[in-house]
């Protein structure tokens, strides 16, 4: 553990790969795809949080003081029970939940433009390589020592994976589970689905798994039975590398400030056009001024305007 004094523990990091970064606890990146659907906050029980869809059909639920951080169902109306039920725990990153949670929104707003009934209740497709299909393409890798009447792929490190369960019957069981990390509280996170789940939603979510991008995380949030299985690198020493390479094109107060510096340079060197007489004498008739209300010589200035304004610093 970090000790309260000590000046790295709330240091940010970027942490690779992200299916073991872990939770921040905030479970902000789950719900920014869905910011715009209604959100109900609750005072009694342990759902904390809950955001639905306009018509109530898909239910975003979160647990914040439980283990099973996060529930997520798809009915076919507002007071049916779930058709399938996806839920992550609490080591579960929260982009893992925000993969999930951006195909929902784009299968809703692709069901109300067309009128149909929605992706989001069509239920799975019958090859289970069409769900891990994102892991394959990545190079995870079939485990041939699965139970029988199990899949299983794992990834290159062997610190993840996919287990698709084809035994048993019924629409509530679990059918496939990811999983990150040593087996443990607080080190191994898991993402269960139950057996109706859409098969391009839990390969929506796995695919998130299969991309080398970083996350940002302080550095106590990293558990330290973990740290020696991911990469660390603070933030304020990726950032000007990182700011180095965004460019933007001028905006218009750029152009007339480059235009307005350009000229004070003109005149400045060698008055040779109307335009430059003006612009000497605009400076002149402003000196000039500045003596009279003051007594006293004004020093001579030249305006370094920026040509560019500084490229702002982009936020988490």
């Amino acid at each position: 553990m970090y000790a309260p004094d000590d000046p790295t523990r709330y240091q940010e990091v970027l942490v690779s790969p992200m299916y073991l970064a872990g939770s921040n606890g905030t479970g902000e990146a789950g719900f920014a795809p869905v910011a715009h659907w209604p959100h109900q906050y609750l005072d009694e029980g342990p759902c904390q949080l809950l955001v639905t869809s306009p018509d109530q059909r898909i239910r975003i639920g979160w647990f914040g003081d439980d283990f099973e951080l996060w529930k997520i169902s798809a009915a076919e109306d507002a007071f049916s029970a779930p058709r399938w039920t996806a839920t992550f725990n609490h080591v579960t990153p929260a982009e893992m939940v925000a993969a999930l949670t951006a195909a929902l929104v784009q299968d809703y707003d692709e069901a109300i433009a067309s009128d149909t009934p929605g992706r989001f209740l069509t239920g799975p497709t019958v090859p289970w390589r069409d769900t891990v299909r994102p892991l394959t393409d990545a190079g995870w890798n079939l485990d041939g020592t699965a139970e029988l009447g199990t899949v299983e792929i794992i990834a290159p490190d062997d610190q993840a994976g996919i287990l698709i369960d084809r035994r048993g019957y019924g629409s509530d069981r679990t059918t496939v589970e990811l999983w990150a990390g040593p087996p443990g509280w607080g080190t191994r996170a898991e993402a269960t689905f139950t057996a109706r789940t859409p098969s391009h939603l839990i390969a929506a979510t796995a695919a998130v798994m299969a991309k080398s991008t970083p996350v940002v995380r302080e550095r106590h949030q990293v558990d330290r039975r973990m740290q020696h299985l991911v990469t660390m690198t603070p933030v304020a020493s990726a950032t000007p590398i990182a700011e180095a390479q965004v460019s933007r094109a001028p905006t218009p107060l750029d152009v007339r400030r480059t235009a307005v510096t350009q000229a004070v340079h003109r005149a400045a060197r060698a008055p040779r056009t109307a335009a430059d007489l003006r612009v000497m004498a605009a400076q002149s008739r402003s000196t000039g001024a500045v003596q009279k209300r003051t007594g006293h010589s004004a020093p001579a200035t030249s305006a370094r305007l920026p040509a560019s304004s500084p490229t702002p610093r982009r936020g988490r």
